[in-house]
């Protein structure tokens, strides 16, 4: 019984038909071909056709499963590749929490300017300012703060009175 193209390791039924229109029909002629003629079908590279013939000749010499990649089985990785791969993806969700930070403080920023913009004179703003400051003074009387956020508000006081 012939093994087909799409039992050697990293080849499916795209690049099977691309290796067959270019004259590699059977895994004895994947097997068999030099690194040089295999790498001119479009897509091979020279590392990609060594590995390739390499693996069409381990699936003719009968190796064991374990070192032929069966279809849609994939090996698990090394123990220090999880490590890796589990810190990446911290650092991307950290990227992507500061990046999104960024994003709503310019947006709080603008709105602000709007506001200020749109506002019909001095006395509308001040009354403005005013309302957001008793705000401000309401939420410092509650008993459960934290001292940060204490700091904060009183932060903002300072602000809005300048």
């Amino acid at each position: 019984m012939t093994a087909s193209l799409t039992e050697i390791s990293g080849i499916g039924p795209q690049t099977a038909a691309v290796l067959a229109n270019n004259g590699f029909k059977t895994v004895d002629s994947v097997a068999n071909a030099s690194v040089e003629s295999l790498s001119n079908v479009p897509g091979f590279s020279q590392a990609r056709a060594a590995s390739t013939i390499k693996s069409a000749r381990d699936l003719l010499s009968g190796k064991p499963a374990s070192a032929v990649r069966k279809r849609g089985v994939r090996k698990a990785p090394a123990a220090g590749r999880k490590k890796k791969a589990a810190t990446s993806k911290k650092k991307s969700t950290t990227k992507k929490k500061a990046a999104t930070k960024k994003k709503t403080t310019t947006t709080k920023k603008t709105t602000t300017k709007k506001k200020t913009a749109t506002s019909k004179g001095k006395s509308e703003d001040s009354k403005m300012k005013k309302g957001k400051i008793k705000k401000l003074k309401k939420q410092l009387k509650k008993k459960n703060l934290k001292k940060k956020d204490r700091k904060k508000i009183k932060k903002k006081i300072k602000k809005l009175k300048k």
